[in-house]
């Protein structure tokens, strides 16, 4: 489990250290339809692509969503902003005790396909990638 949680946060950002943004009309219709069933009331998106996958990129309310879906319109993963409170409270303390005099940017919950959920916390340029207990598993420069 620790290990499909490693590689899965690896992907992730090795993949957002690759994109590249794409027109809409450049999206194949399969990754389109994907997309929209998924989210049919999302009407502004960011395409990115990702090493062959596409990554969509939008805002529901006031709340940032990233949407990794591969080229047969399969969703790899769903990345949700979240508030550093809603970080797991180990994943908190590890930034307090190795970070400290620092502040947690950005938050994220990482959802792949099988409903496997880690977190991500960004600070200053890197990415820390926390399991879903919050125990450390990496950190990645941006």
């Amino acid at each position: 489990m620790k290990k499909l949680i490693f590689i899965l946060a690896l992907m992730v950002t090795v993949s957002l250290a690759n994109a590249q943004k794409i027109l809409e009309k450049e999206i194949p219709a399969a990754i389109k339809s994907a997309f929209q069933q998924k989210y049919p009331n999302v009407k502004s998106v960011k395409w990115e692509k990702e090493k062959g996958n596409y990554e969509a990129g939008f805002k529901e309310g006031k709340t940032n969503y990233s949407v990794l879906i591969d080229p047969l319109g399969h969703v790899i993963e769903t990345e949700v902003e979240i508030t550093i409170v809603a970080l797991p409270a180990d994943a908190r303390a590890y930034v307090t005790k190795n970070y400290p005099h620092k502040n947690i940017k950005e938050a994220s919950k990482i959802t792949d396909a099988k409903n496997h959920v880690s977190f991500e916390a960004e600070i200053d340029g890197r990415d820390l990638i926390f399991d879903s207990t919050g125990k450390f598993l990496k950190e990645v420069r941006d």
